[in-house]
C-alpha cells in the first residue's frame, strides 16, 4: 500500500455511503489522530483502538442523522498525496466551505484542523478536508 491514509478516507467513505454503522480499520498513529479529530468535531460517533495479535485495528462508529439516516460526513476527500504534496503557511491556511468543514493539516505541532493551526500560527501539509 503506497498511501494509508487515502486507504483510511476510502474506507471510511465507502462504509458511509453503503450506509454501514461500524467500519475497522488498520491503526497507525496518524490514523488515530485522525480519527480523534473527526469525533472532536462530530463527524464520527465513537471509536475505539482493537489491539490484536498480529497488528492493531481502530473500529469507527459512524454517525447518522435519527430521521433521515445521512450520514455526517458529506464529503471527505484526500489533498495531500504521495505523488504531489501539498504545503500552506499560516497566511494561507485553506478554509473549507466558507469555515463550516475543516482541513486538517499535518504541522509541527501535530494533526491538527485549519482554525487550530490559524490560533497557533503555524503551517503545513494539508492532509484533508471534511465537511
Amino acid at each position: 500500500m503506497t498511501d494509508p491514509i487515502s486507504d483510511y478516507l476510502t474506507r471510511v467513505r465507502n462504509a458511509a455511503l453503503a450506509g454501514h454503522k461500524v467500519v475497522e480499520i488498520p491503526a497507525s498513529k496518524m490514523k488515530l489522530e485522525l480519527t480523534r479529530i473527526l469525533h472532536e468535531k462530530g463527524y464520527i460517533l465513537s471509536y475505539k483502538l482493537v489491539e490484536g495479535t498480529p497488528f492493531n485495528t481502530i473500529k469507527i462508529a459512524l454517525k447518522y442523522h435519527p430521521e433521515t439516516k445521512k450520514n455526517a460526513i458529506k464529503k471527505i476527500m484526500r489533498i495531500s498525496r504521495p505523488g504531489l504534496r501539498k504545503y500552506v503557511n499560516a497566511e494561507n491556511l485553506p478554509r473549507v466551505l466558507n469555515g463550516l468543514g475543516i482541513a486538517v493539516i499535518s504541522s509541527s505541532k501535530g494533526l491538527i484542523t485549519d482554525k487550530e493551526a490559524k490560533q497557533l500560527n503555524v503551517g503545513g501539509e494539508v492532509v484533508c478536508y471534511v465537511y
